[in-house]
């Protein structure tokens, strides 16, 4: 298949605000795409190389040799050609890459090469999310869709069950939980206190403490342990500490999910962005992190996803010590839930999560058997465009501009008025809703001026636009309807809380839940 039928279909995808048309887009697609490309192609039509790392950063893909007049690019070539850059190093790698990049780009028609350096980045920004994907695998091999969503939960994506899809249903229902490859985890829904999640949940519950740490899913097979982030990156080589504990469980085979802490001499959590750096980066002995599970997807040959919470739980206390488990209480008494919670957040950690006890584990969903509640608002924003500070912040930039994700807004790039083709980033569905420099430590102003003139892509005036990829935690007093912002709503008093490395911009809030806040 030519690269040109990806662009063009996802150009289409972008260009509709339609599920039903996105979907069908991608299954029109995928139909017709040889077998041997069916999982390559749907990478490629859900934003995404198959390369984790390929060398390229915004300052390489700058400036690009002549278009082509004429598409002629396979996605095969494409493949091989991403696999080659990232393989480049040492001496001699600079020139090696700029040479690749040049008969990659040189050979690219004018709209391929916009997609090609979209890609890249990982900036195309097309409102095919995993649930379109799914649906449209689903629809191209003319399978069920729960039978394709539970495959593509358990191995990671729609992507990788694509060809298992068109084989068929028994080659679907193969794909199950496998130690050492690590599945979508189970995601909270959110409540303003604990009364209403209590509410939410119907029979017996479970309360357990929202540590303020690093998502950690770890699969052990003897004494190999993987330890995988919660967008499924490896970060075993980094937690040693994690490893050995998980080494130590009286068990041959297991999948725990958990949180990785750093903690200070007396047991508090440190701040998240310690536990950040540390998950970021190789162990040095400065920062010790601590695992902490709080349940049980797989114990010795069994899997146990579909099992009732109690019985995961039962498991877990058996294979896990208490020092090693999220604290969790057990009731059905509302005063002593929030006996709990109390004590829980005077330990220091950010909320609790409120859970069903007779609920499956959901792999990658977001549903009301799990739900989260914290004592202060927030949301996790993207930042669009920073100010150069004045006074004591001379120098910093400082001022951050806020974005909400908006998949119903693909043809155009809400952000002080700029659209898509003024800011040159292929992107869809930012909504400025609001800026604040509130909440920044001196060494927040350094860290940010620093990573945000590495993202930049334009001035004007004071204003530094930048690639809205970095995710920030903000605190607020409230919403209220506006009318300078297009989104209609903006924020009330939003102060930082912390830079959130953890997470891509993909995972930020959404417009629509601001405006769920609106009284």
């Amino acid at each position: 298949m030519l690269l040109n039928e990806v662009v063009e279909t996802s150009a289409a995808v972008a260009a509709t605000r339609s599920r039903k048309e996105k979907t069908g887009l991608i299954a029109d697609l995928l139909a017709r795409t040889e077998p041997g490309q069916r999982e390559l192609v749907a990478y490629y039509v859900s934003g995404r190389l198959r390369q984790r790392r390929t060398g390229l950063g915004w300052r390489g893909l700058q400036t690009l040799p002549e278009p082509a007049d004429a598409p002629s690019l396979g996605v095969d070539e494409v493949d091989a050609a991403f696999e080659h850059l990232g393989s480049l190093g040492g001496t001699g790698s600079v020139a090696a890459r700029a040479a690749a990049v040049a008969d990659l780009f040189g050979r690219a028609t004018a709209d391929e090469q916009d997609w090609l350096r979209a890609v890249a980045l990982g900036n195309v920004r097309q409102g095919a999310l995993e649930a379109v994907m799914t649906e449209g695998v689903a629809q191209a091999a003319s399978a069920p869709v729960a039978d394709v969503r539970r495959a593509a939960m358990l191995a990671g994506g729609a992507t990788y069950v694509v060809d298992a899809a068109f084989a068929g249903p028994d080659a679907l229902a193969a794909i199950g939980l496998t130690v050492g490859r690590p599945i979508q985890p189970m995601l909270a829904s959110s409540a303003p206190d604990l009364e209403a999640a209590l509410a939410k949940i119907d029979g017996p519950l479970a309360v357990d403490a929202k540590l303020d740490g690093i998502r950690i899913q770890v699969h052990r097979r003897g004494d190999e342990v993987l330890v995988a982030t919660r967008s499924l990156d490896d970060i075993t080589h980094r937690l040693p500490e994690v490893v050995e504990v998980v080494r130590s469980l009286p068990a041959e085979e297991l999948v725990l999910d958990g949180e990785a802490l750093a903690l200070d001499a007396t047991g508090r959590p440190r701040p998240f962005q310690e536990t950040a750096s540390r998950t970021a980066s190789a162990a040095d002995g400065s920062t010790v992190v601590t695992p902490y599970f709080f349940d049980v997807l797989h114990l010795d040959g069994r899997d146990l996803l579909d099992l009732p919470a109690t019985e995961r739980w039962a498991a877990l206390e058996a294979l896990v010590p208490e020092a090693h488990r999220v604290p969790r209480w057990r009731g059905t008494d509302p005063a002593a839930a929030r006996s709990f919670t109390e004590q829980v957040l005077a330990d220091g950690h950010e909320g609790v999560v409120v859970k069903a006890a007779g609920a499956p584990y959901a792999a990658g969903r977001r549903g009301a058997s799990w739900i989260k509640v914290k004592p202060v608002h927030t949301l996790d924003l993207v930042v669009l465009a920073v100010e150069w500070g004045s006074g004591r912040r001379r120098g910093t930039l400082s001022n951050i501009h806020l974005g909400a994700r908006d998949d119903d807004y693909p043809e155009r790039f809400v952000m002080l008025g700029k659209t898509f083709k003024e800011t040159g980033l292929h992107t869809t569905g930012w909504v400025h809703v609001g800026k604040t420099f509130k909440g920044m430590t001196d060494e927040m102003l350094a860290w940010q001026t620093e990573r945000f003139l590495k993202l930049e892509v334009s001035r004007d005036g004071q204003v530094v636009h930048v690639r809205p990829e970095q995710v920030v935690e903000i605190a607020f007093d409230g919403v209220q309807r506006s009318t300078r912002y297009a989104g209609g709503v903006a924020l009330r008093f939003a102060r930082v809380v912390r830079y959130r490395d953890d997470k891509t911009a993909g995972e930020a809030d959404t417009i629509e839940s601001l405006r769920s806040l609106l009284p």
